[in-house]
């Protein structure tokens, strides 16, 4: 295994340095890109994440010793198969449309009684925020091959969406980019990751439906709003602040515009 991955990825090393590229060497190019890819599914880390979110779903946490069976993520209290996939959403307890992380803030401060606020202020690489990420890996995990069910229905819901899409589309910073200066065209590619054009279901399947996901040059697990704040930084864009309505909004953009496709969570990226 370790052969044809290191192979693989030579292949594609040499092609992607060696200067301009015909369409021959571009086309041997992907082949290389796809054989790299497939080595990485064999034996993706984000399984040791799950197994650690679902021991922190089923655990009594926290001053009020509760567990997060009780919590509904808009499937009903305490489950968690298919629920990712219908997420954001509307959750009329706290008036608000929610992603998963959002809404796992929401049951870790009402059944495990903590402050949310450090975790929310927490850098990403934090201890604060490791259990979040665990978590939200493990619900993510549980809609794996469920198709995509976000439609927005009620108004809040409505309006995230408009938002969402209109911040898509909003060129701005020092380098006036935005998000659709890379995800808005078929068969862009910085390195060997892939641009998936968000504004098509099935270019947004691709990157809504494969986060959260393993990162092998980071070592790290990242979450769908850690990728979200990471464009905003290379688009040169002050950081949004952590489940913020902007981020939630651009969730529910890219999920209603991939639904009626798969979701391929948790994933595995370069």
């Amino acid at each position: 295994m370790k052969r044809r991955w290191y192979g693989a990825a030579a292949a594609v090393l040499a092609l992607a340095f060696g200067g301009g590229l015909t369409a021959q060497t571009q086309e041997e190019t992907q082949r290389g890109i796809e054989a790299y890819r497939q080595a990485l599914q064999q034996g993706n880390p984000a399984e040791l994440f799950e197994a650690q979110g679902e021991e922190l779903w089923k655990k009594p946490m926290g001053p009020r010793n509760g567990t997060l069976e009780q919590c509904d993520l808009g499937v009903g209290p305490g489950k968690v198969a298919g629920a990712y996939a219908r997420l954001p959403r509307y959750f009329a307890d706290t008036d608000k449309v929610q992603d998963l992380e959002s809404r796992l803030l929401t049951c870790m401060e009402r059944y495990w009684g903590i402050d949310v606020q450090p975790v929310i202020d927490a850098a990403y690489t934090a201890p604060a925020k490791r259990e979040i990420i665990a978590l939200t890996t493990y619900v993510s995990g549980e809609s794996k091959d469920v198709v995509v069910d976000v439609r927005p229905t009620h108004p809040k819901e409505r309006a995230a969406f408009e938002l969402g899409k209109r911040m898509f589309f909003f060129q701005g910073g020092s380098h006036d980019f935005s998000c659709a200066t890379c995800h808005s065209e078929d068969g862009k590619r910085i390195r060997l990751q892939d641009l998936p054009n968000i504004t098509e279901r099935k270019g947004s399947a691709l990157g809504w439906g494969s986060w959260p996901a393993y990162r092998v040059s980071a070592g790290q697990m990242w979450t769908m709003q850690w990728r979200i704040q990471d464009c905003f930084r290379q688009m040169r864009f002050p950081e949004p602040i952590y489940t913020s309505e902007a981020t939630i909004a651009l969730s529910v953009y890219m999920a209603a515009t991939a639904s009626g496709e798969t979701m391929r969570t948790p994933g595995i990226k370069r």
